[in-house]
């Protein structure tokens, strides 16, 4: 009988100074190992609501809460902003024109779980067309266009899926200064990466 309550007692002592003080098996932290040089990054999903202002010429009934992502480069349109009649777009498949022709772009990646992602581009670069680049499957509600002279183009995509490749956006021939772009989407895959380009 000593025996064993020696061994019971030895085990206990073991058993107790492996387990760190306070912690027990549910408060343990759970460590995945994922393959060498694979880093999966997950933004918090937030909701915040959707913010649109007075004369919208959407009329459907927009999500009422989406996920923000706020603008990496702020740029500010003096004036009043003055909405024009929306366009509803019409899918068209183009290609990117050569390096030399494009003026700017950028790029944001959205996940499936973050639902209805608000993202805004700040461009204040004149061209002639912009683009949109979808790597994934996306549904597209609306992008918002705003112009140097206060003029915002809202193009609507009536919340509409479509997968990867190159679209054209908007086209001026005339040549505009475009100041942001702003994309209501979200992802219909794992992850969907959104590139907008302004060409000459």
């Amino acid at each position: 009988m000593k025996k064993r309550m020696v061994s019971f007692c030895i085990l206990v002592v073991v058993l107790a100074s492996t387990a760190p003080a306070g912690v027990n098996a549910g408060q343990r932290r759970r460590v995945v190992v994922r393959p060498a040089g694979r880093v999966v990054v997950r933004r918090p999903v937030v909701g915040s609501r959707l913010v649109v202002r007075h004369g919208y010429p959407i009329r459907r009934v927009l999500p009422a809460t989406v996920v923000v992502r706020p603008a990496r480069r702020v740029v500010t349109v003096n004036g009043p902003l003055v909405f024009l009649p929306r366009v509803a777009w019409k899918p068209t498949v183009a290609s990117l024109p050569p390096a030399d022709q494009l003026v700017w772009h950028d790029s944001e990646s959205i996940s499936r779980e973050e639902g209805w992602v608000d993202t805004n581009f700040g461009v204040d670069s004149e061209g002639k067309a912009l683009l949109l680049d979808i790597n994934g499957r996306a549904g597209l509600n609306f992008a918002e266009i705003t112009f140097a002279n206060g003029n915002v183009q809202v193009v609507d995509f009536n919340e509409t899926t479509h997968p990867t490749g190159v679209y054209r956006l908007l086209d001026f021939a005339d040549g505009r200064r475009v100041m942001t772009v702003r994309l209501l989407a979200k992802s219909e895959s794992d992850e969907t990466r959104l590139a907008v380009y302004l060409s000459k």
